[in-house]
């Protein structure tokens, strides 16, 4: 059994139309990052960084001037390898960092989740850098975005396949997988798509692929990347909030 996937001219007109009205600062970033592949630092620490960032984000919102969305902005970052690695209870450590800083919801697993990711990346001696080197930084495909994302998804604690495109896509290194999640979804059935989404059935990962693929032949035929309405779709809830000085990478 097969299912065809039709994309009117109805469709991509809309879809241009959308990214053309949000042509905002968010966008504009994630294009210079995601598709012209600028500014990408991949070491310790952003991995670091954007793993937190996904944690915090899973069930919270993250607009710019949100706790969480301030607390990404902070210069110098609060948690650093240097200052996790010297650290004797790392879970506490990161615990009475975000406590300081006024982020309290699910004050017990983020740091659990976090911890325990640490641990697998030392243990592992971060070959994860080296996947992402080898895989995406000089180029990536549909396949090797899946892929990593998959990895990602199996490896890491407190992500499913939302948070392990988001982690990706934030790093700059995605641009046909992207983070199905409430916003995304709230926009797709809106705009009519074929399938009505809901946030329990995407944690299956056959369904994810599933609607990924579905995404990614709508925005092939209008001619944007995924990621770029991706950007669109999740900015335009923020009422105008983004400029370029509170993006976040």
């Amino acid at each position: 059994m097969k299912i065809t996937w039709i994309i009117e001219n109805d469709d991509i007109q809309r879809i241009r139309e959308f990214v053309n009205k949000h042509n905002n600062p968010f966008v504009e970033i994630r294009i210079m990052r995601n598709v012209k592949r600028q500014n990408i630092r991949i070491d310790k620490d952003s991995i670091l960084k954007h793993m937190l960032m996904c944690l915090l984000t899973t069930q919270q919102r993250s607009g710019p001037n949100t706790p969480v969305g301030l607390f990404m902005q902070k210069t110098p970052f609060p948690l650093t390898i240097e200052n996790i690695e010297t650290n004797d209870d790392i879970e506490n450590f990161i615990r009475i960092t975000l406590q300081q800083n006024g982020l309290n919801r699910y004050i017990n697993r983020i740091p659990k989740f976090c911890a325990t990711n640490i641990s697998y990346l030392q243990k592992t001696k971060w070959h994860l850098i080296e996947i992402l080197k080898t895989k995406l930084v000089d180029g990536s495909t549909k396949d090797t975005e899946r892929e990593v994302a998959d990895y990602i998804d199996k490896t890491f604690s407190g992500f499913g396949p939302k948070q392990s495109r988001n982690f990706l896509q934030a790093l700059g290194l995605t641009k046909y997988e992207i983070p199905v999640d409430s916003r995304i979804t709230a926009w797709l059935n809106e705009f009519g798509f074929p399938v009505t989404l809901s946030s329990k059935a995407l944690q299956d990962i056959g369904y994810y692929h599933f609607v990924s693929g579905g995404i990614q032949q709508l925005c092939e035929q209008a001619g944007i990347y995924p990621c770029v309405l991706d950007a669109a779709i999740f900015s335009s809830f923020d009422d105008g909030q983004w400029t370029k000085d509170n993006v976040v990478y």
